[in-house]
Formats: C-alpha cells, structure tokens, sequence
C-alpha cells in the first residue's frame, strides 16, 4: 500500500522512502521512538502515543491518512501481524514513558472511585473541558457549540448550521415565551442563550465544567440574558427544582454509562410538567450489539469512562422510564461535515492553539477529530435526535397531529 504510486508515502528516520518523499499526504517516523510506541501497545493507543509525541507525524490531511492506515491495519492477518513484530520487536520493543496527556488506564481509575460516580465523572469531565476556553473558541468558532451542527443546505457554514441545530431543537421541543427549559450538560450555554433569546424562555443550563459556566454566565451577561438565563456549575443530579417545560440533554448521555440510563430518564422526567418534551441528542453505537464502552485512545486522551449505546438502547430506556417516544432522526452526515470544520479551524489557528493548550494537547484534538470524521463518514458511529414527551395522568401528550418543527 505504501510503494510507489500509492496514495500515502513514508519517510522514516534512518532515510528509507516508500512512495514519493515529497509527496501529501504523508507519514515521517521522526525516531525510533515512534516504532516503540506503536510496538509496545500494538493499535490505536501506540498509533496515538506516537503522534502525541511528535515522534510520528503526517503531512497533508490528517484523515485521509488515518483511513489509509486503517485499511492497511484491518488488511492485515495474524500471521502479517506476528512477522512484522518478529522483525522489528528485537530492536525497538521497549518501554517508552507515557504521554502526560495520557489519563490512568480503567483499573487504575477504578481505584479512585467507581464508575460514574460523581467525583469521577467530575474528574472526567475537567479533564476534557477545563484545557482552555480560549482554544475552544479557536476550534468550535464563534457559537461555542461542541455537538454536533444541523446544516440546513449543502452550502451551509459551520456558524449558520450550529444556529440550525439550536433552533431545531428549540422547536422539537416546543419552546414558547414564559417556558421553563432545562438543559443538562449545557457547554457553554449556547443552547440557554438561544432559547432564552430567541423563543422567550427561562432557561438553566447545568455543566460540571467550571470553566465552561465561568464563561457562558459572561457571555450571557454580554448579551444581556442574565436575567433570563442561567449557567450554573455543578452535577445536574443536584437539580432541585422540578415543573419544566422542557429539558434538552445535547452531548450529555455519552457521559452517563448504560447502566445508568434508566435512573437519568427517570431523574429528567421527574423534573418535567406533565405534556414537557425531553429532546435527547447524543452520539451512538450503529447497532445495539456493540460494545458500549469506547477504543482505549478515546477513553486515555479524550472522553475517560465515555460509553455509547445504539439508538434502540436509548429509546428503549426513554420508554421504560417515564417518556413516550414521538420522534426520532440520524444526523451522521452532519457530523462529519462539523467535525471537517473543527479540523479546518484547528488547523488554520494552529500556533494560537499550540500557544494556548500545548503541542501535544492540540495534537490530541487533531487526532480526535479526524478519526472521528472517519468513523462518522464511514458509520462506525452516529448521532441521534430521540425526542420523547411526559403524557399526563390521562395519556394527553399535547403534542401536534404532525411534526411542527420543519426541518
């Protein structure tokens, strides 16, 4: 795959060349380093030690090679696999620190407390989110949205189709002036600040970044919502107050564990009025018989103790704990084509983003995204809109005879 007139070349350290040495994309082996990382934990977690470090690099676009390499990878049979290691294991087989970026393996965060618990999922949380609001604006643009954008047309800006998603999922849930709306594991508060802004509702977003709700209560203030809106910081199960209208769980049941579902929906739905709609956006397994915890890179570099479940795992649970299921959509595409405008924000602010977060954190987020443009683009996972409501004791769920929130 990687001989002459191949699509990626490499170039290693001791000057062996495959493919056109000056040719993009392409994959340089800095050092030997880099062959002991990917030997000493064989995968995408010796893949992502090695790039992390700067040990391996790529020229040209990041996705187009990692989907090079996974076919390669995948290509390759046990006896391929053995011969390679048989042949380079001698010399560079060697323990090699681990990246500081790097979180404990499963066992070890096991020992700090279990699974979900809150002091973990505090843990977990600031980990990915408190790096620095700065390079989140760099990344995510102006809107601050870190989900997944809805693109009303192929033509479509990131910032236009970020506003989409948010006007989407105010009118899924039927948001009208004097509405309460509760949005757990609210970001930095744009879907708060749309609704309140746009729709007239009080708004209370929840997050269990505090960086996160440092910023969205001054960009709230700068926008002159305050007085109608609300980022506070701390663990939505510490939600008191009940009688809403609606309550939005965008990006948030990627965090919760499938064990848990049940006793969330029920928690959501006990903060609701009855006839109140619940709108759950999160990304999802493409079928129920997949593993619901993450690859090891994702779980050490990103989203520590993140589990996904597939849709049917997810309106099974909305059903059996207080919600009737009225409508559902995939946006898969959609999150491709955000994360291809994340990755061209990256990388268009790249020194900025070096300067504020670190090179190896930026190359985190690098290797992050395009990986997960690819599995997007190749339905490896996808995303999920589940929009349920609170019937009342009568089984009256208020909701229209059709859809009344276009598209």
């Amino acid at each position: 795959m990687f001989g002459d007139g191949e699509r990626v070349a490499v170039r290693a350290f001791d000057g062996t060349v495959l493919g056109d040495p000056e040719g993009s994309p392409r994959i340089e082996v800095r050092s030997p380093l880099a062959l002991s990382y990917l030997l000493s934990a064989p995968g995408e977690l010796g893949l992502a030690r090695a790039y992390v470090t700067g040990h391996l690099d790529v020229v040209g676009d990041l996705r187009d090679v990692l989907a090079e390499v996974l076919d390669l990878v995948d290509g390759l049979d046990t006896g391929a696999k053995l011969a390679v290691l048989t042949e380079l294991g001698p010399r560079y087989l060697r323990p090699v620190a681990v990246p500081p970026e790097e979180a404990p393996g499963r066992i070890r965060r096991g020992l700090r407390g279990l699974r979900h618990s809150r002091s973990r999922d505090s843990t977990a949380i600031s980990r990915h989110y408190d790096v620095s609001n700065r390079f989140y604006e760099l990344v995510l643009g102006p809107s601050m949205a870190y989900t997944c954008a809805c693109f009303p047309s192929g033509e479509a800006s990131l910032e236009q189709a970020q506003f989409h998603k948010f006007d989407l999922a105010c009118r899924k849930l039927g948001l009208r002036p004097g509405m309460r709306l509760l949005d757990v594991g609210c970001g930095w508060g744009g879907m708060v600040a749309h609704a309140a802004e746009h729709y007239g509702v009080e708004a209370l977003g929840v997050t269990l970044s505090r960086e996160q709700a440092d910023w969205g209560r001054e960009h709230l203030r700068a926008r002159g919502l305050d007085g109608r809106a609300r980022v506070v910081h701390g663990d939505y199960r510490d939600v008191a107050e009940a009688g809403f209208d609606a309550v939005a769980s965008i990006g948030l049941t990627e965090h919760i564990g499938a064990r848990n579902l049940p006793a969330y929906f029920r928690f959501l739905a006990a903060r609701l009025r009855a006839g109140g709609r619940l709108l759950n956006h999160c990304i999802t397994r493409p079928t129920t018989r997949d593993p619901h915890r993450t690859g090891p890179f994702i779980d050490r570099y990103v989203f520590p103790d993140g589990e996904l479940e597939g849709v049917g795992t997810l309106v099974s649970a909305m059903q059996d704990h207080g919600f009737e299921v009225r409508h559902e959509e995939n946006l898969r595409e959609h999150y491709a084509r955000t994360l291809a405008a994340w990755c061209a924000n990256l990388a268009e602010h790249w020194t900025e983003a070096v300067a504020e977060a670190g090179v190896r954190r930026a190359r985190v987020w690098a290797l992050y995204m395009a990986a997960s443009r690819l599995s997007f683009e190749r339905r490896g996972i996808e995303l999920h809109q589940v929009l349920g409501v609170k019937t009342d004791a009568s089984g009256s769920s208020g909701m229209p005879l059709r859809p009344d929130w276009g598209v």
